[in-house]
């Protein structure tokens, strides 16, 4: 058993490692620089398309363009923006947030195109309903002999969106800051409580669809996202007088990597070293070039690809750019990075306890529960998606008795060995994503010049 978990957590990090991060960030810039970067210049307009300016209710499609977004959110926004960012900085220092940037802002590019093609080659599942994700733009857009890709690309997904992470770190953020502080014994029959609590909100929700998931969704979402901006703020304006320090030390430190350690270096320093670390984590937290967001942007209510495309490159902006940052400027204000032994999501309710010592973590677990449970709900679609294009819309059903059934066992249990095991899977989804999507790249480049000059967003073709 101990030779079985070694080997899952040796299958982890490899499929984490440095081949993958080549694969997102160095295929990100391919696509970034191959579209000369004409999305970004885009930005207002698909602000425009996000408020509905453009939705039309007869267009093909189960959700509107907001919706879809806050559906492909509520996956990424969630653990690893609060305790994913702390641990990033409590092993990088400052530096490591400004890698964090970079990679959103490559992530800006690969979502674009991602999604883009999961409107542009939409499939049909068994029962004829409109599909989008890569294992349909693989098949649409590539041909029926890429097949092979897509199953491999959705087996994993059918491992990789099961909640048990997600739900034994939520787990463990209800002991440690609710439970356990007010005297309350923890063990296996609270944590089954907690577990059937989850099981009986989440049931509640993926039973009713992707419509229902949306709904809930894109009310949840921006609300906690809107509370955890206000406790931050309230945060930054009490260390009003060190921010302009830290700000200034996140772009110095991550030239210098003054605080990442000198025994850990990489391409022959440690420089390197903070680099990689920084990405890694900028990548694991906005999942772009995975394949999870497609499949929620590939349900959206519309007959323009490059709209979807433009509306899904906003997501690494809210995910890292905003709520990545407010965690990291928390954490580096108050100190507690420099005088606590904290690590992870402790760390950070560490730096709101500093400034709101009877309310502040709990204010933070109220955005923890609520950011987790969204991601619950999200990831049981993708869970269907892949499960319906495997053994056929009709089966799909059977996943969520599936997903609901091991909500119970992240709950009760550590389960290294699945963690370890989800997590490998979940990144081998990206090696069909992005090879399809470079490979694929020419098409949305064509697209998205004759879109800009029939809407008129250039004044000519570049």
């Amino acid at each position: 058993m101990e030779m079985l978990n070694q080997l899952l957590k040796d299958f982890s990090s490899l499929a984490w490692g440095l081949p993958l991060l080549i694969l997102l960030i160095g295929g990100g810039l391919y696509l970034l620089v191959r579209s000369q970067f004409l999305p970004f210049r885009h930005i207002g307009h698909a602000i425009s398309v996000l408020r509905g300016k453009y939705d039309d209710p007869n267009d093909p499609g189960q959700i509107s363009h907001f919706q879809a977004l806050m559906t492909a959110l509520s996956s990424t926004v969630g653990m690893g923006n609060i305790a994913g960012v702390a641990v990033a900085i409590s092993i990088g220092g400052p530096g490591a947030v400004f890698w964090m940037w970079v990679s959103a802002i490559i992530g800006m590019s690969t979502k674009f195109f991602t999604c883009t093609l999961a409107i542009l080659y939409r499939g049909k599942d068994s029962a004829g309903e409109i599909q989008g994700g890569p294992m349909y733009f693989i098949t649409e857009g590539l041909g029926k002999s890429w097949r092979p890709l897509a199953v491999f690309f959705s087996f994993c997904g059918l491992i990789g969106a099961l909640p048990v992470f997600n739900v034994n770190q939520l787990t463990q953020a209800l002991n440690d800051i609710l439970l356990i502080p007010n005297g309350v014994e923890v063990g296996l029959y609270s944590n089954l409580i907690i577990g059937i609590l989850l099981v009986s909100i989440t049931a509640l929700v993926i039973l009713g669809g992707i419509k229902r998931i949306s709904n809930v969704a894109s009310r949840l979402v921006p609300s906690m996202v809107v509370l955890y901006f206000i406790l931050v703020i309230i945060i930054l304006v009490a260390h009003s007088n060190v921010l302009p320090y830290y700000l200034k030390l996140i772009f110095t430190d991550a030239f210098a990597a003054n605080y990442y350690p000198k025994n850990d270096t990489f391409l022959g320093g440690v420089l390197g070293a903070l680099i990689l670390h920084g990405i890694k984590r900028g990548a694991f937290s906005n999942e772009a070039g995975i394949g999870t967001a497609p499949m929620a942007h590939g349900a959206a209510k519309t007959d323009e690809p490059i709209r979807e495309g433009l509306v899904a490159m906003l997501g690494p902006a809210i995910d890292a750019l905003v709520v990545c940052t407010l965690t990291a400027l928390a954490i580096l204000v108050t100190g507690v990075w420099e005088t606590t032994s904290d690590n992870g999501v402790s760390l950070t309710a560490s730096a709101f306890a500093d400034v709101m010592p009877n309310y502040g973590k709990y204010a933070l677990l109220v955005c923890i529960a609520v950011f987790s449970m969204s991601s619950l709900f999200s990831y049981s679609y993708y869970g269907t998606k892949c499960m319906s294009f495997l053994f056929g819309a009709d089966k799909k059903h059977y996943y969520n008795y599936f997903y609901i059934l091991s909500i119970l066992i992240g709950a009760t249990t550590s389960l290294s060995m699945m963690i370890n095991l989800i997590d490998g899977v979940f990144a081998l989804m990206a090696i069909p994503t992005m090879f399809a999507t470079i490979i694929l790249a020419p098409k949305v480049i064509i697209e998205l010049k004759a879109y800009s000059k029939r809407h008129k967003l250039i004044k000519h073709e570049n």
